[in-house]
């Protein structure tokens, strides 16, 4: 599969928010609890300092995205977060790596410093071993710090790479 990356636009919200409210749905990753609509998904992702969308080069559907932003302002301004939504029909093709590794490379373009995770659930042991395979630091472990859609709190365990 040839996987593309590009700028998000306007023309792509439709299929940004549905891979996007899926992760939210599945309520075991991402801390929103409201799904996007179209307005405020494009709010939303037009707000981020850059939202990439990965396609199949060779179909044209998009195969997922990310948001990047600062983790923080002024002093620790350099500090950027990410988050990573790969649609559900896409998982275990390395769409989700090669979503790291752009994300990573735009970081450094924006002059951000680091990369910070401050919420990645204990459970999710795909992004685990991405992040262990990319070199990422893990800080520890939190207990309880995620509130599943079931009702039960999983740990999350916060992550960082330097630039």
């Amino acid at each position: 599969m040839n996987i593309i990356l590009q700028a998000y636009s306007r023309e792509h919200i439709a299929d940004a928010i549905r891979i996007w409210n899926q992760i939210v749905e599945e309520g075991t990753a991402f801390p929103q609890k409201e799904s996007l609509t179209e307005d405020s998904g494009n709010a939303f992702f037009s707000s981020q300092s850059f939202t990439g969308l990965a396609f199949d080069a060779d179909a044209g559907n998009m195969l997922g995205l990310y948001i990047l932003h600062p983790n923080n302002v002024g002093r620790c301004g350099h500090i950027c977060n990410a988050s990573y939504a790969v649609d559900s029909k896409s998982r275990g093709l390395h769409v989700g790596e090669t979503l790291v590794r752009h994300c990573m490379k735009k970081a450094r373009e924006l002059d951000f410093r680091i990369l910070q995770f401050n919420a990645v659930v204990k459970s999710n042991t795909a992004a685990l071993r991405l992040y262990e395979k990319l070199g990422f630091t893990r800080l520890g472990t939190i207990p309880g710090g995620f509130l599943l859609k079931d009702g039960k709190y999983e740990d999350i365990i916060p992550h960082y790479i330097l630039l």
